[in-house]
């Protein structure tokens, strides 16, 4: 089993259904002799979850590589991390909890659009820019009448 396929067993605290590899965050795995280092990205500044994430990623490189001796887990910030990170899977996990992804393109005037995760309608309203996390919106479906959480596009532009 490879590092990768270990970290993909790491899910984000908030959203359990997406891992952190799906979320864009690991940057950079180093592997020598016994020892690991890792390199993440947060996926936005002063994120509550990144000491848990941290804890998790060696807990999970513990007992799935027991070989490793040396864990080192670093949250850096250039690159800096962009929604563009999320993969596909990423945006079918995010759907499967309930929050929408990120839209991919942002209209020339800066303006988003999500659709709902729960009907696919385009027919939707931004509540509430605040969510309960700093990345996330809160928005409402008028098709289905269901409120919902969508994350916030960031982008380097």
């Amino acid at each position: 089993m490879n590092v990768y396929e270990v970290l993909r067993n790491v899910k984000d605290p908030e959203i359990d259904t997406v891992n952190i590899i799906d979320l864009g965050m690991v940057e950079h795995v180093e592997v020598k002799d016994r020892s690991i280092s890792i390199s993440l990205l947060p996926t936005f500044m002063g994120c509550p979850a990144l000491e848990i994430i941290q804890k998790n990623v060696e807990s999970e490189i513990r007992s799935s590589l027991g070989e490793i001796e040396d864990i080192h887990v670093q949250f850096i910030y250039h690159p800096p991390w962009t929604s563009d990170r999320i993969s596909e899977q990423g945006h079918v996990q995010l759907r499967e909890f309930g929050i929408a992804p990120p839209p991919e393109k942002m209209v020339s005037t800066g303006e988003w659009h999500v659709n709902c995760p729960y009907c696919g309608s385009t027919y939707t309203t931004l509540d509430n820019i605040f969510g309960p996390t700093a990345c996330r919106s809160i928005l409402y479906c008028k098709a289905c009448k269901n409120p919902f959480e969508a994350m916030k596009p960031v982008s380097t532009l």
